[in-house]
């Protein structure tokens, strides 16, 4: 069975949330292959991005759904509007809608850095 891309990204997520809040390797999380989206190490440049704020300090649903975005946007594998969408629908889904404002302002700033680069 072919998991569709959002139910991928939403695997993903909730496999990097565990992670995060854990600290136990992805591997004992998740029986199968671990999904592409779940390998990440990109919280330089999401703290870079979030203008005064770390992101290590950004909450566990947020600091998650900003890697996989981040991942996504790297991998130019989808659409960047798409991306940024589907990471602001789920931000708002398991946060907040605020949170939603937040991680689109984050990714609009990651997204123009790498047209810059």
């Amino acid at each position: 069975m072919t998991l569709s891309r959002r139910a991928s990204r939403r695997t993903a997520f909730f496999l990097l949330y565990q992670w995060d809040v854990t600290s136990q390797p992805l591997a004992s999380l998740y029986e199968g292959e671990v999904d592409e989206f779940a390998v990440t190490d990109l919280d330089c440049r999401i703290t870079a991005a979030a203008e005064g704020w770390t992101a290590d300090r950004l909450g566990a649903v947020e600091r998650n759904i900003l890697r996989l975005a981040t991942y996504e946007l790297d991998e130019a594998s989808v659409p960047l509007e798409v991306a940024i969408d589907e990471a602001v629908t789920l931000a708002k889904r398991y946060a907040t809608e605020e949170a939603g404002r937040l991680v689109n302002g984050i990714l609009g700033r990651i997204a123009r850095e790498r047209e810059i680069a």
